[in-house]
C-alpha cells in the first residue's frame, strides 16, 4: 500500500485537543485499575463512601432540581420552542425515537433489575422492622423511585440542553455548547475542550463498566441453555468480540440504519417477553399491584425526592448503597445518554421532548418491574417458598432462575439472552458514534477505522478490567466523577434557562414602528399572484428575475452607503437565492428565497371558486434566515416589495444587533 493510499484509509476528523488527552486518561486509569485493582477497589471504595456519607443530601437537591426544572420548561411558554428551526421536522418516527431513547437509556438494567431489584428490597427492606405484609409494597415502592421520573430527569437536562444549542443554534453536538450563554466564543477554547475531554472519558467508562458486567449476566444465560459449559473468562471474550464486532458493523452503517432498526427489534422483543410473564403469571395479582403501586408511588412522590433519611440513621446504610449510587450511576451515564438523546431529537418542540422523555419510558419501567419483580414476589412467597430470595443478591442468575417457574423456560432463556445481546449491541453502538462525535467536536460523519478504533479499544479494556477484578474499581470511580458532572449538569440548567429566556424574546421582537407602513401600491398584481397557481418554473423564473434584479439593485445602494454585500444562488437541496452582508462579530446577514413545494388538499382541488388550482402539487418561494426563524410566501412582492421586506428584515437584524443581551443568537458560533 502506498504512503496517498493508506493516508487516506486513515484520515481522521478527531479533534486532537479532546482525543489525545481523553485516550491517555482512559489508557492510564484502565492501566492502574488493571495492574493495582486491589489497592485501587480499596482507596475508591474509601473515597465513595465518604461522598455518598457527607454529600448524600447534594445528589438528592441535585436530582430534585432537575425534575422541578423539566416540569417547569414543559408548562411554561418555552415549551412550545422547537430544537431546530420553526419549520424543521423531526427525523424519526415518535415510535423509532422512543425506541431508541429508552434502548440507549435503560436498555440492559431493565434485564438486569428488573426481577433483581425488587427481590432484594423485598428481601432486604429498608426497614428492618417492616411487617411482612407490607414488605413486597415497599419493594415495589422503591424500584418505581429509582427507575423513574427522577431517572429520566438526569438524561432529559443533558439531552434537551445539547439538543437545543446543536439544532436550535447550529453548534458543536458536544457538551461544551450548553456553555455558549456564558462563555461565548471561549467554548471552542481550552474550557470547551476540558468539558469534553470529561465527557468522553465518562461515556467510554460507563460503557466499558456495562459491557464488563453485563457479559456476565450473558455467560450465566448461556450456561442455563447448556450452550457453554461454563462462565469461564475464554468464554466471556468470545461473547464480548461478537458483540462488538455486530456493534461496530452497525455503527458503520450509520445510526438511522443500525441503532434505528436494533432498537425497534428490540422493543418488539422485549414487549413481548413482558407479555408472556403477564399472561402466565399471576396475571391478577401482577395488574393489581401495578395499579396500587403506581397510586402509591404517586402518593409518595414528595416525600421520596426530598427524603435524606436524617432521621432514621438505621436506613442511611441502605440509603447510600441504593438511591445515593442509582443518583450517582444515572448522572455517570448522563454525558453519554445525554447526546444520544439530543442527537435523535432534532424538530420536537421543548414539551414534547420533556413529557416524552420523562413519561413514556419511566411508565414502561413501571410497567416492566411490576410484572416481573411482583410475579417473582408472588412465585417466592406462594411457590417456590424462599427459593428465588436465595438468588437476590446474584442478579446474573436470579432472570434465568425465575424462568424456571414457566412454561417454555427454554424458549424465555433464548428470547431474554437475545433481549440482553441486542440492548448491548445498541449501547455500544450509540456509544461509538456518540465517542466519535464528542472526540471531533460534534462531526456528522466520521471515518469507518474511527468507529473500529472505539470497539476493539472498548473491547480489551473492559475485558482486561473484567480478568484482572479491576471492573469494580473502575465503576466506583464512576460513580465518584458523578458529583462534579451533577455540578456541571445544574450549570446546563441555568444556561438554558438563560437562553430562552433571549430566544423567547427575540422571536417575540416585532418590527418597528417605523418599518410597519412600507408598503406599495401595486395591489392589483398581488391579487393576480395569489390567484395564480405556481407551477415549479414560474418559481424559478420568479427567483432569477424579480428576487435577482431586487437583490442585484440593493447590492447597488448598499455599495453607495459602504456596505458590502453579494449574491449567492443554489441549485441544490432546492434552487434558491440569497443576499448575504458578512461581519466579523456577528453572525452574517442573510435573506434568502427558496423553492417550495406544498402538496394541495383534494378539497381545494375540487372547489368551484378556485379555477386555476388543478395541480397536486404547488410551489412557492419562502424566504430563509441566518437565524432559525420560520420563513413565509412571499411570491405576491414585486421587485420594490421585495427590497422593502429586506430593508425591513435588515432594519430588524440591526436593531437586535445593538441589544447585547442577544449575543447567543447574533454571534457567530463556529
Amino acid at each position: 500500500m502506498n504512503k496517498s493510499t493508506s493516508s487516506k484509509v486513515f484520515k481522521t476528523n478527531f479533534t486532537k485537543s479532546v482525543a489525545l488527552p481523553s485516550l491517555a486518561i482512559i489508557i492510564a486509569i484502565s492501566l492502574f485499575c488493571i495492574f493495582f485493582s486491589k489497592d485501587a477497589e480499596q482507596a475508591l471504595n474509601f473515597a465513595k463512601n465518604i461522598i455518598f456519607k457527607n454529600l448524600s443530601w447534594l445528589y438528592v437537591l441535585l436530582v430534585t432540581i432537575f425534575v422541578l426544572f423539566l416540569v417547569t420548561l414543559a408548562i411554561s411558554k418555552f415549551g412550545k420552542i422547537k430544537l431546530g428551526a420553526d419549520d424543521s421536522e423531526p427525523e424519526y418516527s415518535f415510535f423509532s425515537w422512543i425506541a431508541m431513547l429508552f434502548a440507549a437509556g435503560m436498555g440492559i438494567g431493565l434485564m438486569y433489575f428488573g426481577v433483581g431489584e425488587t427481590m432484594a428490597h423485598y428481601a432486604t427492606p429498608a426497614n428492618a422492622n417492616l411487617a411482612d405484609n407490607l414488605r413486597a409494597k415497599e419493594a415495589q415502592l422503591y424500584t418505581f423511585f429509582h427507575w423513574g421520573f427522577h431517572a429520566w430527569s438526569i438524561y432529559g437536562v443533558v439531552g434537551l440542553s445539547l439538543a437545543y444549542f446543536t439544532y436550535r443554534h447550529n453548534l458543536p453536538l458536544a457538551i461544551r455548547s450548553g456553555f455558549y450563554p456564558i462563555l461565548k466564543s471561549k467554548i471552542h477554547g481550552k474550557f470547551g475542550n476540558i468539558v469534553d475531554v470529561f465527557g468522553l472519558c465518562s461515556t467510554f467508562f460507563g460503557i466499558a463498566t456495562t459491557l464488563g458486567f453485563g457479559v456476565v449476566q450473558l455467560s450465566a444465560g448461556l450456561v442455563s441453555l447448556n450452550i457453554i459449559p461454563e462462565s469461564s473468562f475464554n468464554y466471556q471474550i468470545i461473547i464480548v468480540l461478537v458483540v462488538m464486532i455486530i456493534a461496530v458493523s452497525s455503527a458503520i452503517s450509520g445510526l438511522g440504519k443500525g441503532v434505528k432498526k436494533l432498537s425497534e427489534l428490540n422493543i418488539i422483543m422485549a414487549v413481548l417477553l413482558m407479555l408472556f410473564i403477564l399472561v402466565f403469571g399471576p396475571t391478577i395479582y401482577i395488574l393489581s399491584t401495578f395499579t396500587e403501586g403506581l397510586g402509591h408511588y404517586i402518593s409518595h412522590f414528595i416525600s421520596l425526592t426530598f427524603n435524606t433519611y436524617a432521621y432514621e440513621k438505621g436506613s442511611q446504610e441502605w440509603f447510600s448503597n441504593w438511591t445515593i449510587l442509582y443518583w450517582a450511576w444515572w448522572i455517570s451515564w448522563a454525558p453519554y445518554v445525554g447526546l444520544f438523546i439530543a442527537k435523535i431529537s432534532k424538530g420536537r418542540t421543548i414539551r414534547e421532548f420533556i413529557l416524552a422523555v420523562l413519561f413514556i419510558p419511566a411508565f414502561f419501567n413501571f410497567l416492566w418491574m411490576t410484572v416481573f419483580g411482583s410475579s417473582a414476589v408472588w412465585i417466592d412467597e406462594h411457590i417456590a417458598h424462599g427459593a428465588l430470595s436465595v438468588f437476590a443478591k446474584n442478579p446474573d442468575t436470579l432472570l434465568f432462575n425465575f424462568f424456571t417457574y414457566f412454561p417454555l423456560t427454554t424458549f424465555l432463556n433464548i428470547l431474554s439472552i437475545l433481549i440482553i445481546c441486542v440492548f448491548f449491541i445498541t449501547s455500544a453502538d450509540s456509544g461509538i458514534f456518540i465517542m466519535n462525535g464528542i472526540a471531533s467536536k460534534g462531526a456528522v460523519n466520521s471515518p469507518k477505522w474511527q468507529s473500529i478504533f472505539w470497539g476493539v479499544l472498548l473491547s480489551l479494556l473492559s475485558l482486561s478490567l473484567l480478568h484482572s477484578g479491576g471492573l469494580a474499581s473502575l465503576q466506583t470511580m464512576t460513580l465518584i466523577t458523578a458529583l462534579p458532572f451533577g455540578i456541571i449538569m445544574l450549570l446546563l440548567c441555568y444556561n438554558l434557562w438563560k437562553a430562552l429566556v433571549v430566544d423567547s424574546e427575540y422571536s417575540a421582537k416585532k418590527y418597528s414602528h417605523g418599518s410597519l407602513n412600507w408598503n406599495n401600491t401595486n395591489w392589483r398584481e398581488h391579487l393576480e399572484k395569489i390567484v395564480t397557481v405556481s407551477k415549479k418554473k414560474d418559481i424559478h423564473e420568479f427567483l432569477n428575475g424579480t428576487v435577482k434584479k431586487a437583490f442585484e439593485e440593493l447590492v447597488v445602494e448598499l455599495a453607495k452607503n459602504n456596505i458590502e454585500a453579494h449574491i449567492n444562488s443554489f441549485s441544490t437541496p432546492q434552487r434558491a437565492i440569497e443576499l448575504e452582508i458578512e461581519y466579523d462579530e456577528l453572525r452574517n446577514f442573510k435573506y434568502g428565497v427558496m423553492v417550495q413545494g406544498q402538496t394541495v388538499s383534494e378539497t381545494l382541488l375540487k372547489e368551484k371558486n378556485t379555477p386555476d388550482m388543478d395541480l397536486e402539487t404547488i410551489f412557492q418561494p419562502i424566504t430563509y434566515f441566518g437565524d432559525h426563524r420560520k420563513g413565509y410566501d412571499i411570491q405576491y412582492l414585486t421587485k420594490d416589495g421585495i427590497i422593502s421586506d429586506v430593508l425591513r428584515e435588515y432594519e430588524r437584524f440591526l436593531n437586535l444587533s445593538s441589544e447585547g443581551d442577544h449575543d447567543l443568537i447574533m454571534k457567530p458560533n463556529s
